[in-house]
């Protein structure tokens, strides 16, 4: 759902995500709904204006009559259109379209902070608006058999707006429809109408395990899931097959059919992304010419069936690809049962992988040596940690977060993790290095998105007088900010019980809590508050900074959040203002929770310490345009003139956005990315200097985090 409002800035466009955009204009007249954009679209404006500026994104413009297509130069060069009819493609986080007709100048302001759109004169123009994120609309029912599941897997790609290769774009695959439990198969009829009979089926074994499996695969072809005969389960193989073409593909049994669907989902994707440059959305990927070594035609691939076009993928070998290949951005570890199935729309939304949950005990202090590796890798350094005794420090002894009370334990434990960037866990026990979800996580997000605010609340808790120098620190990062975005920031001091209860029953959209937390709950000024004590909890993130947290993170969640940062364990006051401080910064900029607790307990030792609760994917700022990019700089040796050389890793993705690329600007770049697809370029120290300043990014250097604007003035010659 599309909402739009003019204000004195101009358009202002939000959807139900809270993603925004704001279009501005020299004296914008806004006429009212618009005509048709040759677009899939949600919304369309009518307006007048002499020119229109929108947020920093990639842009295309295509002339209707004819088959041009033209790019906005990443570097900074203007694009001068002639007098014709044009669409122009703005890939802002609300996908925009401008349709015109007259001559005009599209170019980047010098800050490249934004797009302008120009005219010679006051033109009539129509905006287009689509939504990234969509409400699921349906609801199937489903009884505890794992033929129902099956079936009802069949149409939860209905929601998906094409069968082309454009599905790659998270624009084009809508929310699958919710699942729940109930006594019989109820599949609405509408869904029935709009799932046709794709011609790509899918032929499982009847069991839970590998039907959660094979539904990330299943939705993204829009296949037809058949349970085979449970008598010859135990001796059929998995199939795909493509009848009208004579496919009949074996799959593998479990355990072995997680690592062939992966490829399989993997590989499809990919090709299909590559493809897609045929067509109107297209884009020069720098890996777009492995479809000529391989010889696939990207114009007949675009036009073909589904089943044709995935009949020819499948005569690509997998090892052909494999190092052209993104790393895949998500994976969820799920118990194969029947109670998790709610789950399972959510986790196709964001196109996760899923695999069966297994793990191993730490031994020892495995732990602690991990946290202790994980440190010095990041930093390049090769030490053996010592065994027994202390963790390693240096300087005047470190005081714990909690210097009293007992603290509540979590028994973590080491998950076998497979392909992703990011680790979902939806299963018994607390694993390392995963986020720590549940199906109340996912269902709370979809209350949020409904929920509408003027401005972002955040507050800031301080229960402990000690710790004012994290609350100082953190308090201006968010109100920095709100001199950007709508924020809204408070900070509370020694808070009562009944006053910290207030704070968490009500619509706050981030509470970060500094203090003490031990296993009567958070500590108060009169006693300690028990999150599981909440009638409801209304707070959508939170970040709980005190020894031992994890069970009160995840009590708020069961409550009624989304996600928050919590800890397993004691945390030193030192590491917790790093991480506290370091996460701040990540979250206001647009960074999931579980990536930017990922970046920020980098800072310290003993990072594993940290971790998240609910879904981990959930970004608090929504409606950021930019997708959060990580620099990693890496100094060479000096060129022959002597200059500094530096090698420059882009890592630009978002769990939220699976299949959007990102250009990097560098002086010589002219090729796109696939998010989650890493690009490296060597700069000397004045190109370096120019591009920290102009991006907002993390930037790791020297083994540590930093924000961009912190180091641009570092890299002047």
């Amino acid at each position: 759902m599309i909402e739009w409002e003019v204000t004195p800035r101009g358009v202002r466009v939000t959807d139900a995500d809270n993603a925004e955009v704001v279009v501005r204009g020299d004296d914008i007249a806004v006429d009212g709904p618009g005509s048709d954009v040759p677009r899939p679209v949600d919304e369309t404006i009518c307006v007048t204006a002499r020119s229109l500026e929108f947020p920093h994104a990639v842009v295309y413009a295509f002339a209707l009559e004819g088959d041009e297509r033209y790019e906005l130069d990443p570097g900074g060069e203007p694009l001068s259109l002639s007098a014709r009819e044009y669409l122009v493609d703005v890939d802002t986080e609300i996908k925009s379209y401008v349709r015109f007709s007259s001559a005009a100048t599209i170019e980047r302001t010098a800050d490249f902070e934004s797009i302008v759109v120009s005219f010679p004169e006051p033109t009539n123009v129509v905006l287009g608006f689509r939504s990234r994120h969509e409400l699921p609309a349906e609801t199937i029912t489903v009884p505890d058999s794992p033929s129902a599941l099956a079936r009802a897997l069949s149409y939860l790609a209905s929601s998906h707006k094409t069968t082309s290769p454009d599905r790659t774009y998270p624009t084009l695959r809508g929310h699958p429809p919710l699942v729940e439990p109930g006594d019989r198969l109820d599949v609405p009829e509408s869904l029935r109408a709009s799932s046709p009979e794709s011609g790509i089926e899918l032929l499982v074994s009847p069991e839970y395990e590998s039907l959660y499996v094979v539904a990330p695969l299943a939705y993204y072809l829009q296949a037809t899931v058949r349970p085979i005969d449970a008598s010859t389960a135990t001796t059929f193989r998995p199939r795909l097959r493509i009848p009208a073409f004579g496919v009949d593909e074996p799959l593998s049994r479990m355990p072995d059919l997680e690592e062939t669907v992966t490829r399989l989902l993997r590989k499809t994707f990919f090709l299909d992304c590559l493809v897609r440059n045929a067509g109107p959305y297209g884009t020069t990927l720098a890996a777009s010419s492995l479809l000529e070594e391989l010889d696939l035609d990207a114009e007949r691939l675009y036009e073909a069936s589904p089943q044709r076009r995935l009949a020819r993928y499948l005569d690509v070998p997998f090892s052909a690809i494999a190092g052209q290949l993104p790393d895949w951005h998500l994976s969820t570890y799920v118990a194969p049962t029947y109670d998790r199935l709610e789950a399972l729309p959510f986790l196709l939304d964001r196109l996760s992988l899923i695999y069966t949950p297994r793990t191993s005990e730490l031994a020892g202090r495995e732990l602690v040596e991990r946290s202790l590796d994980e440190f010095y890798r990041d930093r390049g350094v090769t030490v053996t940690p010592p065994r027994g005794g202390s963790r390693p420090c240096s300087g005047p002894p470190h005081k714990y977060r909690a210097s009293t009370g007992e603290v509540a334990s979590v028994d973590v434990v080491k998950p076998h993790l497979r392909d992703g960037r990011a680790h979902g866990w939806l299963a018994d026990g607390v694993p390392i290095d995963v986020f720590k979800s549940s199906a109340a996580a996912y269902e709370n997000r979809l209350a949020y998105l409904e929920r509408t605010s003027d401005a972002t609340s955040i507050r800031v808790v301080l229960n402990d007088p000690e710790m004012a120098g994290e609350r100082a620190t953190v308090a201006k990062i968010y109100r920095q900010r709100a001199d950007e975005l709508p924020i809204d920031v408070t900070v509370e001091e020694s808070l009562r019980t009944a006053e910290l209860a207030r704070i968490f029953e009500s619509d706050h959209d981030f509470v970060h809590y500094i203090g003490h937390c031990e296993t009567d709950g958070l500590r108060c000024s009169d006693g300690y508050l028990s999150t599981s004590s909440l009638e409801r909890c209304r707070v959508q993130t939170f970040f709980l900074n005190g020894c031992g947290s994890f069970y009160e993170g995840a009590s708020l969640v069961e409550k009624g959040s989304v996600a928050g940062a919590v800890t397993v364990t004691k945390v030193l006051n030192d590491h917790a203002v790093r991480v506290g401080s370091t996460f701040a910064k990540l979250l206001v900029h647009g960074f999931s929770i579980e990536r930017a607790m990922r970046l920020a307990r980098r800072r310290i030792m003993m990072g594993k310490d940290y971790a998240v609760v609910g879904d981990g994917t959930h970004s608090l700022t929504q409606g950021e345009h930019r997708v959060p990019t990580t620099l990693t700089i890496e100094a060479l040796e000096t060129d022959d003139a002597g200059d500094d050389l530096f090698r420059v890793t882009f890592d630009c993705y978002s769990v939220r956005i699976t299949g959007s690329y990102y250009v990097p600007h560098t002086e010589d770049n002219d090729h796109a990315y696939l998010c989650g697809q890493k690009s490296q370029f060597e700069l000397s120290r004045t190109e370096l200097g120019s591009l920290l300043r102009e991006t907002e990014a993390s930037v790791i250097y020297n083994g540590d985090l930093y924000w961009s604007e912190e180091l641009g003035d570092a890299f002047d010659p």
